[in-house]
């Protein structure tokens, strides 16, 4: 598995290939074997191809256009060019995979700390099975691309899906139309510090 996160690239163009459901199905299963805070797997899938794609990326762009004007984000409207042009490789990506938690609160709901604190595992968890499902698709030879720009577009999206909980990101996977360098990494002396 070492090799596959060396290797593990964010892949933002797409061969226009479709890809096998046993492919994705292997993603998912690895996805589900993540580890996950008191073993709650707070994670849903939802599996988007074809037309189901095509009409949830018409929820994302809606939530684009009404981002504009109604800011769900307002502090994060230097980012929106960067969801537009997520958005436009999600509609070349032959699947998107929605990740949601169906246990999370509405996002405007106040919560305890114990709430709060659950809600941070869960995030934790799902962190965990969106990067196995990022490895098994290298390891598979297909790209993917981790995608948390969905929250522009939460309300829209969350309707669209009809999911119980919250969206938290989505997958974008086929294979890859681009082979991008590594990009730079902080050195270690720099993120790593050693107590005794």
């Amino acid at each position: 598995m070492i090799k596959e996160i060396e290797s593990r690239r964010s892949i933002r163009r797409y061969k226009d290939i479709p890809v096998k459901k046993e492919l994705i199905e292997e993603i998912l299963k690895v996805g589900m074997l993540a580890p996950s805070s008191k073993n709650r797997q707070p994670w849903h899938f939802i599996v988007t191809t074809g037309s189901a794609k095509e009409q949830v990326l018409k929820a994302m762009e809606a939530g684009l256009k009404r981002e504009e004007k109604q800011p769900f984000l307002p502090e994060s409207a230097p980012y929106l060019d960067g969801a537009r042009a997520t958005l436009k490789i999600m509609k070349e990506a032959p699947v998107i995979i929605f990740i949601t938690d169906p246990l999370a609160s509405p996002m405007d709901q106040p919560l305890a700390i114990d709430e709060r604190v659950s809600e941070i595992c869960n995030a934790q968890s799902m962190g965990a099975a969106i990067e196995n499902m990022t490895l098994a698709a290298t390891e598979l030879g297909l790209g993917s691309l981790w995608i948390c720009n969905t929250f522009f577009a939460q309300e829209e999206l969350n309707h669209w899906l009809n999911a119980d909980g919250q969206l938290y990101a989505a997958l974008a996977v086929g294979y890859a139309d681009e082979a991008p360098a590594p990009r730079p990494r902080r050195k270690a002396e720099l993120t790593v510090e050693w107590r005794k």
